[in-house]
């Protein structure tokens, strides 16, 4: 017992260093997102007072550079973010559910496919991919959703297919003998089943999107569109110089929302992934 409890204390101890290692970037984040440009690298972890304190002008100034506004590039990303989940929580439901009760050779090809393809690195396809998007005009952030629905559907059905297993097949049953077709069988049946892979995946693919800078740079055309990582990589004065002090100011203001949101919603992504792996 005592060997036991030995064993608990030092998994705990190694598990808390590793939270702390990964906590100190956002740390450094917001401490220098306070702190005047010169001291950002001087005094890193070092609390901002005195002559080190910057107020609230880092913000200021990162949100007003250049001429192209910060809330533009917000405003882009959120599009981008609630277009892209929506549309992959839709159609990768529905393909799951496609795959999960036919069963044929066809769609267990579809389906090791898209798990195939969360195995693929993006950069082996990335040129061929912004060539391909910009011939298919879907470089706007109206159209670039269609590419993330690509990326996305991995993962997606995956969790979906393993989920969709698990729920008995004979309430589909009783609902087609009530007069229920197949639409109205997953809008009405399955589809409320599904929330909590649906919840999770939702989460997943909201953190991924909104903080995603590879796949914008190169699909959107950056002279009319930037999202908010783009819009900070460009945060450059003249001869390359970087104001680190309101490149960590922006950065700050971008991962609020996302880290809010996950711990509002963080529950529901070990509901979603235990649900989903009931069955294979």
């Amino acid at each position: 017992m005592k060997k036991q409890q030995k064993s608990k204390t030092i998994l705990t101890v190694v598990l808390s260093i590793i939270s702390v290692i990964y906590v100190l970037p956002v740390v450094a984040v917001v401490l220098n997102s306070f702190k005047l440009n010169t001291y950002v690298k001087t005094h890193t972890f070092a609390i901002p007072t005195g002559e080190m304190w910057a107020g609230f002008s880092n913000f200021i100034k990162g949100m007003t550079f250049g001429n192209y506004p910060f809330v533009k590039s917000a405003s882009y990303s959120l599009l981008i973010t609630v277009v892209s989940t929506a549309l992959i929580l839709l159609f990768t439901s529905m393909a799951a559910w496609f795959i999960a009760r036919v069963d044929d050779i066809v769609s267990r090809a579809v389906y090791y496919l898209c798990v195939f393809s969360m195995v693929v690195p993006f950069q082996m396809v990335m040129f061929t991919l912004s060539k391909t998007a910009d011939n298919l005009h879907l470089n706007t952030p109206w159209t670039i959703p269609v590419v993330y629905l690509g990326f996305g559907a991995g993962l997606a059905i995956f969790m979906f297919v393993g989920f969709v297993k698990s729920i008995p097949l004979e309430i589909e049953e009783a609902a087609a003998i009530d007069g229920a077709g197949p639409v109205k069988t997953f809008f009405q049946v399955v589809l409320p089943m599904m929330k909590p892979t649906m919840i999770s995946v939702g989460i997943l693919e909201i953190m991924w999107v909104w903080n995603d800078y590879l796949l914008p740079y190169l699909v959107l055309d950056r002279t009319k569109y930037m999202t908010i990582p783009i819009h900070i990589q460009f945060l450059k004065g003249s001869y390359g110089t970087v104001d680190l002090g309101a490149t960590m100011a922006l950065i700050l203001l971008s991962i609020i929302p996302v880290i809010i949101f996950y711990l509002l919603c963080q529950k529901h992504i070990i509901k979603g992934v235990a649900a989903g792996a009931v069955k294979g």
